[in-house]
């Protein structure tokens, strides 16, 4: 398998395969919290690539194994979505993907349905603290996390969202 940063003319060309990879992963995630609002599951190709998020990718061969979508702001990583085909779940890529974008910044941020109990292992796993719980729609319940890189501050900030 291949990690690599999509290049912007890439995204476009390949949309249609993240756009089906973030259905089968997202689907999942629906399943685990019980609820299928999450945005992503209702975007269209459009959509997706006028996010305008970076793009770290995993390939295995020509299939996108998983995907991670960021972008960069005031500091801060912010993770927007992770996608992991689902015959890939549990073989540490998401552990991979999250930690090749860690470093980029001095803090990195990212939010998973508050019942998604494998995302949110993940990411405490790898660190990140649980600043809060917010209902951005009645009834579907985002667990807020963030992460302080060492490497960068050298030291971990006390400071939240």
């Amino acid at each position: 398998m291949i990690t690599r940063e999509l290049q912007p003319e890439e995204v476009a060309s390949l949309a249609p395969q993240l756009l089906e990879l973030q259905r089968r992963a997202y689907s999942v995630e629906a399943a685990l919290i019980g609820d299928d609002r999450i945005p992503p599951l209702h975007e269209s190709r459009q959509d997706l690539v006028s996010a305008r998020l970076h793009w770290v990718v995993t390939f295995d061969g020509d299939r996108i194994a998983g995907a991670l979508g960021y972008s960069v702001e005031g500091g801060s990583v912010d993770i927007d979505r992770l996608m992991i085909d689902p015959s890939y779940n549990r073989k540490g890529l998401g552990s991979s993907l999250v930690t090749e974008v860690m470093s980029l910044q001095a803090r990195t941020i990212v939010a998973t349905g508050r019942e998604n109990a494998p995302a949110r292992a993940l990411y405490e796993g790898l660190g990140f603290t649980h600043d809060r719980d917010i209902e951005p729609v009645a009834g579907l319940w985002v667990s807020q996390y963030s992460r302080h890189s060492l490497a960068i501050t050298g030291a971990v900030a006390d400071d939240h969202r």
